[in-house]
């Protein structure tokens, strides 16, 4: 307890002086008043860790001061001290905010026990808090990327479903588009962000094992459930709940998870007992639900009951503007991750990124700038850096002019190509990496035809 700042309440003048004498003794900072209205006074000026307040007081007693206290700041550690206990006053005071209650006569050893406890559970608590704020600044919209109209309209309906009561969302769009990061911002600017956010992936485990994951099971259902085991649904109660590739859930999960949207309520797996909880369930795929309701893969009356705020995400190729806002942040992002320095990113490549067609959308780009981040070490990236599969889509089919005329002759293919790669060899003075780059094909293979034409050493 040492260092901490005390405020002591307390009329009783040979209490006050003892209690202070042990608490000044083990480290702490002790201001002590006598009656409500200058404990107000020292609570404003003091700004004390800990308050010691009576409940008889002179003049207002310890429940208003109480009351003025938590309104003035809630965070604050109060425990409630007097001679006269009943559960009554002790409950009222709980509810009023205080932290903890002890009853007159006492020993300092008791009282010790007690603050220990308080500021015990108070640092952890500022924890739990600083960390749901680092949460809510890390996954808010406000880290969502883009300045497109397109994706700008997407978030700002995200602004108006996170402030809604919505509790059941259907997120669409290609896979890389980011819905995960999407049903998260929803999940932080909502009501909600003090609470859990889950994830499942429907496809990812077999029916049985997404159901216990799900729903939760009793001890002995299945041959592998040794104890019983909360679900989803369940440890993310007045949280969100995300069902990521909903298209992929088997028909038994889709009946379970239509009765569960219907009423909020669900059974253990092997269990008999309803359970109510409040949850947001935000479901998300990158398939065509309507189509797989067609095809009979999936229930018609589980689509409109998902389909009750739809949120459709835009493809990267639909939005080319975000493309190089995309890529400016990605680069600052892993120049702090990677300790790099890359400070530029050349016209050719701004241009070959923007007319690429991302079939893997802001994943993809992501990846891409990642790996060059990773392989290179130049401070501008350059058009040599990007992978093969982008550049090839960027260069024209051929390179030979319009005019050319083949000889009447013919010529040799294998002479053609063993006097390319001799060139280009050359010009790199042998690098092979530089050498693949330039002829848009891999080290691998270049080596390969190396061999073929006997140029390696």
């Amino acid at each position: 307890m040492k260092n901490y700042k005390i405020l002591l309440v307390e009329d009783d003048k040979l209490i006050a002086w003892s209690l202070s004498r042990d608490l000044k003794c083990a480290g702490c900072d002790v201001n002590v008043s006598v009656d409500g209205e200058s404990a107000l006074d020292a609570f404003r000026d003091f700004c004390p860790d800990v308050v010691l307040l009576d409940l008889k007081l002179p003049g207002i007693n310890g429940l208003k001061v109480l009351r003025t206290l938590k309104k003035e700041s809630q965070n604050s550690i109060i425990i409630m001290m007097t001679a006269f206990a009943t559960v009554e006053t002790a409950v009222q005071a709980v509810k009023l905010g205080a932290t903890d209650f002890i009853k007159k006569p006492f020993s300092y050893d008791e009282l010790k026990i007690i603050l220990k406890r308080a500021l015990e559970s108070h640092r952890l608590s500022r924890e739990v808090a600083e960390m749901r704020h680092h949460l809510k600044q890390k996954h808010g919209i406000v880290n969502l990327v883009g300045e497109s109209p397109k994706i700008q309209q997407v978030y700002a309906f995200i602004r108006k479903i996170s402030q809604s009561d919505a509790t059941t969302i259907l997120i669409y769009g290609e896979s890389g588009t980011g819905k995960d990061l999407v049903a998260k911002a929803i999940h932080y600017e909502s009501k909600r962000f003090q609470y859990p956010f889950m994830a499942l992936n429907c496809g990812a485990l077999p029916d049985t094992l997404v159901e216990s994951e799900i729903f939760g099971h009793e001890k002995g259902a299945f041959t592998d459930a040794k104890t019983a085991k909360k679900g989803l649904f369940e440890l993310a109660d007045k949280g969100t709940v995300l069902l990521d590739e909903i298209g992929d859930a088997s028909p038994s999960l889709q009946v379970k998870l239509l009765r569960f949207i219907e009423d909020r309520t669900f059974k253990h797996i092997g269990g008999t007992r309803d359970i109510d909880v409040n949850v947001r369930v935000i479901a998300a795929t990158n398939r065509d639900l309507k189509d797989l309701v067609k095809e009979g893969h999936f229930r018609e009356d589980l689509y409109y009951r998902l389909k009750v705020i739809p949120v459709d995400l835009p493809p990267l190729r639909e939005r080319p503007s975000d493309i190089l806002v995309l890529t400016k942040y990605f680069v600052d992002h892993f120049n702090i991750e990677f300790n790099k320095h890359v400070t530029g990113i050349s016209e050719k490549v701004l241009d070959i990124l923007t007319n690429y067609n991302w079939p893997g959308n802001v994943r993809e780009l992501r990846n891409v700038l990642e790996r060059v981040m990773i392989l290179e070490s130049e401070e501008e990236i350059l058009p040599e850096h990007l992978p093969l599969e982008i550049t090839l889509k960027h260069e024209p089919s051929s390179f030979l002019p319009e005019n050319f005329q083949l000889p009447s002759t013919g010529t040799s293919l294998y002479g053609v190509e063993k006097s390319l790669l001799e060139k280009v060899l050359a010009y790199t003075q042998g690098n092979q990496s530089k050498g693949a780059r330039l002829l848009r094909i891999s080290r691998h293979t270049l080596r390969y035809k190396m061999k073929k034409y006997k140029l390696l050493d």
